[in-house]
């Protein structure tokens, strides 16, 4: 069952999405056949990623990805693909990399549910 948002945090939400993109799993799918160095990563707490996620999908949560994304990935112009539960968190995950001037990264719109209904492969 979802979680219920407070109406702060999903205008905090909203008013990031006025700033990123977003693409659907469709996109996401393609872009990976045309980029085969895009990368996706998974934004959600250590628990949720080690009950499943995108096969080959790199992890840093949204509690340490801004700590540790340059770490990770060093080059700003590498093509990201974040999600989380359902498009929330990587939103604004994605937001805060823009700003620390990632070029090209993407919110997965209704992050790791919309990707399995979509068939993405899934690991545990």
């Amino acid at each position: 069952m979802a979680k219920q948002h407070s109406p702060a945090f999903l205008e905090l939400v909203d008013d990031a999405k006025t700033r990123i993109s977003e693409l659907d799993p469709d996109q996401l799918r393609e872009r990976r056949q045309a980029h085969p160095d895009l990368q996706v990563v998974d934004v959600r707490e250590d628990h949720e990623y080690e009950d499943e996620h995108v096969r080959d999908a790199h992890h840093l949560s949204k509690g340490t990805i801004e700590r540790d994304v340059e770490e990770v990935f060093p080059d700003k112009d590498t093509e990201m693909v974040l999600y989380c539960g359902g498009g929330f968190r990587s939103a604004l995950a994605a937001d805060n990399l823009q700003r620390m001037g990632y070029r090209n990264v993407h919110s997965l719109d209704g992050g790791i549910r919309a990707l399995k209904a979509a068939g993405f492969e899934m690991s545990a």
